[in-house]
């Protein structure tokens, strides 16, 4: 399966009310059904084709709210990331540890897990798989490393960026993470792999948000030369992996879909709003995660930031994410 970039599709707005699938890219539903359990390599790998395509125009429609796509898909990826680590942190302290830390401070060991995959979705695709990027990778995953490695991991992620196909691509990224002792960032290295073969801005956090993000094929001394041999011999493998991918795409994309009608809700309502700075705010909203309700923002008072997210929770148009009376944090 050769994956190659393709044009983007127009824009198409549906209602603020329209159901998931009636957006610009629906799902088919063998799709869906054929996710669950696929009978053979031939159908995963049909149906992570299909997947990885749909995902794809998501993605290049470029919507508004892409950077709050890219972040709740990153916040998920850090609490499975915090798990796989031993940790029993989950999305809600995690997004507690980074909102409510004062900047430079120490978010502790499983935030820094969720800074990783955070920085995987903002940061430029081109940025992400240099020598420095991969550094910053291995320290926030509280992964042990030295120059030798980080260069080393360089050079075979640098060659895993030529191959042809998703598996030679995934696998080889979890393979070379596995041989290098850094098994907990292969999850990384491959969703920043396949942005850069699909050409996109910034990388959708995918296999990240996987628990068992996919089968350890044949290790090979360099990756990308003997993968199709860890395909034929592991056909069993290879298929867990496409399966593990194509579950992760049908979940982003069903995400895309329902931030896409918060965010046709908040625009709705938008103009509405008469409070200073309030289009700011709405940015915010649209390109992150979640805004803690005491941020300071220029032109507006803590007293008149609150008011403005109480009005936007009356209008539909945000959500209270902590649960909590103090500390109070709203996103899409």
């Amino acid at each position: 399966m050769i994956l190659r970039p393709k044009p983007s599709r127009p824009h198409v707005v549906e209602p603020a009310h329209a159901e998931p699938l009636a957006l610009a890219t629906p799902v088919p539903s063998w799709l869906r059904r054929a996710a669950r359990q696929p009978q053979t390599l031939e159908d995963a790998a049909i149906m992570a084709g299909a997947a990885i395509g749909a995902l794809d125009a998501v993605v290049r429609r470029q919507e508004r709210w892409a950077g709050a796509w890219r972040q709740r898909l990153a916040l998920t990826a850090g609490a499975v990331t915090a798990r796989q680590a031993g940790r029993v942190e989950d999305e809600v302290p995690l997004r507690d540890a980074v909102l409510l830390t004062r900047p430079g401070d120490d978010v502790g060991p499983a935030g820094r897990m969720f800074l990783a995959w955070r920085r995987l979705a903002t940061r430029p695709t081109e940025e992400l798989l240099t020598e420095p990027g991969i550094a910053e990778v291995l320290d926030d995953l509280g992964l042990a490393r030295d120059d030798g490695t980080v260069s080393d991991l360089s050079d075979d992620l640098r060659q895993l960026a030529g191959a042809e196909g998703v598996v030679a691509i995934l696998g080889g990224a979890l393979a070379s993470a596995e041989r290098h002792g850094v098994g907990r960032a292969g999850a990384w290295f491959a969703d920043a792999l396949l942005a850069q073969r699909l050409g996109w801005g910034h990388a959708v956090p995918l296999l990240g948000t996987e628990a068992e993000p996919g089968a350890k094929l044949a290790r090979a001394r360099r990756p990308g030369t003997s993968l199709a041999t860890g395909v034929e011999r592991q056909p069993d493998q290879t298929k867990g992996l496409l399966s593990a991918h194509a579950r992760a795409a049908l979940r982003a994309i069903d995400l895309s879909a329902e931030l896409g009608r918060r965010a046709d809700r908040l625009l709705a309502v938008a103009p509405k709003l008469r409070a200073r700075a309030s289009d700011f705010v709405v940015e915010k909203l649209l390109s992150g995660d979640a805004i803690v309700a005491s941020e300071k923002i220029a032109g507006m008072s803590d007293r008149g930031l609150r008011r403005l997210f109480d009005r936007l929770v009356d209008f539909g148009a945000v959500r209270e994410l902590s649960g909590r009376t103090t500390f109070r944090i709203y996103g899409l």
